[in-house]
């Protein structure tokens, strides 16, 4: 009769610990590519009506949080800019004159200029047609 090798105690919870720590070790790498494979969702595509372009005089600064976006009037030039943030995607809060990311601490300028990270690239600048009418559009991602 064949004897069975037999699994000493100290062997059996040195095996546990090492199958227990592998998996733990590749659930975390697992979360590590799912992080740095993340896209940003670029939001919705389309027009967003602004409304009349009185009601955006010279030197006004006006979040529109349904688009997210942020319009300006510098000097009779009317910029608008995207509030979502460019590292994971998160809607910026206003900081002062700057802007905040909310999930990782990103600090954007009014410009839309990375002020801090982990973000690296701008926000993205939105374009803004001046109707027939004197009414504003704002085009996202277009």
């Amino acid at each position: 009769m064949e004897k069975i090798p037999h699994l000493s105690r100290r062997d059996f919870i040195k095996l546990s610990t090492n199958v227990l720590f592998g998996l733990a070790g590749m659930l975390g790498l697992g979360g590590l590519v799912r992080y740095f494979s993340f896209l940003p969702d670029p939001g919705p595509l389309g027009e967003f009506d602004l409304g009349d372009a009185a009601g955006y005089p010279v030197g006004s600064r006006t979040l529109r949080l349904d688009i997210p976006a942020v319009i300006y009037n510098h000097a009779g030039e009317i910029t608008a800019y995207s509030l979502t943030c460019t590292h994971l995607g998160c809607t910026l809060e206003p900081d002062g004159e700057a802007f905040t990311c909310p999930c990782h601490g990103s600090r954007f300028d009014s410009d839309g200029a990375v002020l801090g990270g982990p973000a690296l690239k701008p926000l993205h600048r939105l374009r803004v047609e001046i109707l027939e009418n004197n009414t504003l559009k704002v085009h996202v991602r277009s």
